[in-house]
């Protein structure tokens, strides 16, 4: 299914490409991302997948030597939910996300910056209700796909979306280059 939609996504944004532009991420490019996450993994979320990631370009112009880029980087999310249960009045979980993630940076039009990366993160996971833990997913290590683009609408400021399996469906903020 994601390489269903990553193939999609690919075809649709390259049927606006412009041969030979100016690659957006590059190697010594450093991004930052801030976003919230629209739907994930987590039930009845009372805050929603808020994240932060870095990604940093290691390497370029690995096809026809004027486009496609590596980056490595780091993330850190929150999200929490709360719910009323039948074994105690108010339960709340926290899950805190710590990883590293690497991408494939492509670039199809000018100033869209599209990707598609594997990020390892370590998930920690707490509740206020030591007997619910048996119920939930306790810390643990973790993995996740994801696919995004950047488009900035200056030099320096723009806006991401990126579809993800793990903290987040879907991930909407501001992205910075530094």
């Amino acid at each position: 299914m994601f390489k269903k939609v990553f193939l999609a996504v690919l075809a649709i944004v390259g049927s606006f490409s412009i041969a030979n532009a100016q690659e957006v991420f590059h190697k010594g490019t450093t991004a930052i991302n801030a976003g919230i996450g629209l739907g994930s993994y987590y039930n009845s979320l009372s805050i929603p997948p808020l994240s932060v990631s870095l990604d940093y370009g290691v390497t370029d112009n690995l096809i026809n030597g004027n486009n496609g880029s590596i980056s490595v980087g780091g993330f850190a999310g929150y999200a929490a939910s709360s719910f009323s249960g039948w074994i105690a009045d108010k339960v709340t979980v926290s899950y805190a996300v710590l990883g590293g993630r690497g991408a494939f940076h492509y670039q199809f039009a000018p100033k869209l910056d599209t990707y598609a990366g594997l990020m390892v993160s370590y998930d920690i996971v707490s509740s206020n209700y030591d007997a619910f833990s048996n119920y939930i997913k306790s810390s643990h290590i973790d993995w996740s796909l994801f696919l995004g683009a950047r488009y900035f609408f200056t030099e320096k400021i723009g806006a991401f979306a990126e579809l993800g399996y793990g903290f987040y469906n879907l991930n909407l903020g501001v992205t910075f280059k530094l």
